[in-house]
């Protein structure tokens, strides 16, 4: 892919787009499981000798009961109103990076710097937009009012007024709080996902050389399978985050000092499975999620390059 100065601004654009489009469709779908996983992150059964933590199933159907199924949705607000700049700012950093890394001669990217580039772009959105948008996701997801009774009043009634409330009481740097940790979350997440998706469709493009462009359902299953790579290598530092972005600060105590008395807690108290807490409802949700962003990305991508003028037609994602 040639890249020259009439690209750039055509290039967020689609990102913008088809990202944010993209991202809402993940959101929409997915949202359900993952309040499930931060109550099973936050949930402290299985603490009692003999007992076992509550699974998957049991916890959503416990929302369900006693909050409505609606309830199944909270935070929801606060992920619909980051999600466009969260997308923008990963595609368009993933390929920031990725062609500072490419060789200069052939505009050729290595294996190594396609993973490389997916750190930088988890790390970018992380700082940038994920981690205020999480805070305040979390605090809706863990209230546990029901949605079915109007004289239960939650500490937060809907993302503008959790923002409003926690900046009032606790202070702007609280929406920052596991910065560190949603950092880390998101580079090995993006440097997974984009290297096995990257590598899986130059693989289905080998198999088919006949074919221009992929068709939906093999974005869908190359998403589907590295979207599933995070999760499973990164479960304890999204465990520890959630908690730490639940709770309210410590006076004098520094972020690490949290980070490993939440951590030792959780390894004296619930054993080494309480890392794992909502690890099903997360695969379940991170790896179709990503399946729904590829093939809605590269979709609404292909249909923006072909109204677009042919100068620029070619500002399109490329191997």
């Amino acid at each position: 892919m040639s890249r020259n100065g009439n690209k750039k601004p055509v290039g967020f654009a689609t990102h913008i787009i088809a990202g944010g489009f993209a991202g809402g469709c993940e959101a929409l779908t997915c949202q359900p499981l993952d309040t499930i996983k931060v109550r099973m992150q936050l949930s402290r059964s299985g603490r009692t000798p003999g007992t076992k933590a509550r699974g998957f199933l049991a916890t959503g159907a416990l929302i369900v009961r006693r909050e409505t199924p609606l309830a199944l949705y909270k935070g929801l607000g606060a992920v619909l109103s980051g999600i466009i700049p969260k997308m923008a700012i990963r595609f368009a950093s993933f390929e920031t990076y990725k062609g500072w890394l490419a060789d200069k001669e052939t505009g050729q990217t290595s294996v190594g710097s396609i993973f490389i580039a997916g750190l930088g772009a988890g790390t970018t959105e992380a700082v940038a937009v994920v981690t205020p948008m999480e805070v305040v996701k979390i605090r809706l997801q863990a209230q546990q009012h029901s949605l079915a009774d109007p004289l239960e009043i939650p500490r937060y009634r809907n993302a503008g007024h959790a923002v409003y409330t926690i900046v009032r009481e606790e202070g702007v740097a609280t929406l920052y709080r596991g910065v560190t940790l949603t950092a880390l979350r998101q580079a090995t997440n993006q440097g997974a996902n984009f290297t096995a998706y990257q590598e899986l469709k130059k693989l289905a493009h080998s198999w088919q050389p006949e074919v221009s462009e992929l068709p939906s359902y093999q974005h869908m299953l190359i998403g589907l399978v590295s979207g599933a790579m995070g999760p499973f290598t990164n479960a304890p530092i999204d465990t520890i985050k959630t908690r730490l972005q639940k709770a309210t600060a410590t006076p004098g105590h520094s972020a690490l000092q949290r980070i490993l008395a939440i951590a030792a807690d959780m390894w004296k108290h619930e054993g080494v499975s309480s890392f794992y807490k909502g690890i099903t409802p997360r695969v379940l949700r991170v790896a179709p999620g990503q399946a729904i962003v590829f093939a809605v990305y590269e979709r609404v991508s292909h249909m923006i390059e072909l109204v677009t003028p042919k100068t620029i037609e070619d500002d399109q994602y490329s191997e």
